[in-house]
């Protein structure tokens, strides 16, 4: 079975109470057990990670290289200005991963500095803006090939 490494950034341990109105009710307890369940569906392992730390963000990246496996990165907040994140992330896919850029909100259509993405120039593909199901499509892109 392969095994998919998803990461969460800063403050997606808060879904569930953290705007609910914007990010969803379901917390990130309940998005975990979401993705193991849509990962074995399609014949995968995922394991879930989150932190707020940038540094540890980077460190999972480069295990995930080490390890040959993809990745399901939401990078939240540092999708923006984290060149660090960015580097990590370029050496995912240039090492013959994939990596896929997840948003649980489109980015586009919000505030002016949530436009641009500096992950998005080096993941293999982004999904954005259909809630909790952004993982399910990341998921079932990895699945695919």
């Amino acid at each position: 079975m392969t095994s998919v490494l998803v990461l969460n950034g800063p403050n997606l341990g808060r879904l569930g109470s953290r705007e609910p109105d914007v990010y969803g009710a379901l917390d990130h307890a309940g998005l975990t057990v979401a993705i193991a369940e849509w990962a074995a569906a399609l014949g995968l392992s995922a394991e879930v990670r989150q932190s707020d730390d940038e540094a540890e963000l980077v460190h999972w990246l480069h295990e995930a290289v080490d390890g040959r496996r993809d990745v399901v990165l939401n990078p939240a907040a540092f999708t923006h200005y984290s060149y660090a994140l960015r580097d990590a992330a370029a050496q995912v896919t240039t090492s013959g991963l994939r990596l896929i850029e997840v948003h649980l909100t489109n980015p586009a259509t919000r505030e002016r500095f949530r436009h641009n993405s500096v992950i998005g120039g080096v993941a293999t593909g982004t999904v954005a803006g259909f809630g909790t199901d952004s993982y399910r499509l990341a998921l079932s892109a990895l699945a695919q090939a």
